[in-house]
């Protein structure tokens, strides 16, 4: 268990390293000057006052320096500063990640107690009018574009029934529900087909129909062999998508102006802020890989034949 630890700790410095390795490159590559701005107008501006800037902000020096000097600060916990308030990108990006995870977090939830719920009773119910309702409903979501859900959400609750205000507030706990919905309803969807279809693969195995044989409760049969069995893909699929929330949620949260990281990095990539790009995605690559190590992890719990090795 150690090593196996120790070992995946080691391959997640190496993936956080290469994916901001990337997108170092990928910034550098793109055309523009982020910093050129700050300076005024390209007429009036002051050649001495963008080589200020470039030389403050480690602009001049090759991609190699300004990315070990990057990694070199992430090691400290300094994430850069920011072109735009000159602040440090943490101090900005520390409330927009409480606002997201306020978000991601109750997503998950609509996605385990819909989703797994209503992909369990359609497996239970294999071929009832329930089933054939539950597989038609999820195939229709599945299909839908998040930013359609989101402005048919937004024109019905909060323009024509007024329920809720147009314009988000991370503050008011109510207004979670309608940018939660929408995140979750595709993901509440596919997780009702993979619930569905690893539960019926799970009902037809050799010891399941021996537990059934054997006389034992049925309730006690789904709670033990089925349900333990059949949520491992489950899991696999709701920390992935956990994670990518966590990341910020781009579509969804510029539609209801929530406050979170994924509108923060909206407005960063038009206005080239470079370090507030880089932190967000930072930040993404870094729970998505503690994320992906968790589930590992539950792995383990959830099934003992799985050996951490």
């Amino acid at each position: 268990m150690g090593r196996y630890l120790l070992r995946r700790l080691g391959q997640m410095v190496v993936v956080l390293l290469g994916a901001t390795l990337i997108l170092f490159a990928c910034l550098f590559v793109i055309p523009g000057d982020p910093v050129g701005s700050l300076a005024g107008s390209e007429r009036a501006r002051d050649p001495a006052v963008v080589k200020q800037l470039r030389e403050h902000y480690g602009l001049d020096k090759p991609l190699a320096v300004q990315y070990v000097t990057y990694i070199g600060h992430l090691a400290q916990g300094d994430m850069g500063e920011d072109y735009i308030q000159r602040r440090p990108v943490s101090e900005i990006l520390g409330p927009k990640l409480v606002n997201t995870s306020k978000l991601a977090v109750a997503a998950i939830v609509f996605d385990v107690l819909i989703g797994a719920g209503v992909g369990a009773l359609a497996a239970l119910r294999r071929y009832s009018i329930w089933d054939t309702a539950v597989t038609l409903v999820t195939t229709v979501l599945v299909g839908f574009p998040t930013f359609v859900i989101g402005m048919l959400l937004l024109n019905l609750f909060a323009v024509q029934l007024k329920w809720v205000p147009v314009i988000g507030d991370a503050s008011d706990p109510v207004q979670v529900i309608l940018p939660a919905i929408t995140l979750a309803v595709i993901d509440a969807a596919l997780v009702a087909r993979l619930m569905r279809g690893t539960m019926l693969e799970v009902l037809r195995a050799d010891y399941v129909k021996t537990a059934i044989a054997k006389g034992v409760p049925r309730r006690q049969v789904l709670l033990k062999h089925v349900l333990r069995n059949s949520v491992i893909p489950v899991v696999t699929y709701i920390g992935i998508s956990f994670g990518s929330l966590l990341g910020g949620a781009i579509i969804t949260e510029t539609i209801f102006n929530w406050d979170g990281v994924g509108m923060a990095m909206s407005t960063a990539i038009q206005q080239q802020n470079n370090p507030v790009v880089v932190g967000v995605a930072t930040w993404g690559v870094g729970i998505f890989v503690v994320l992906n190590l968790v589930v590992d992890l539950m792995y383990a719990m959830l099934d003992p034949r799985i050996r951490l090795s």
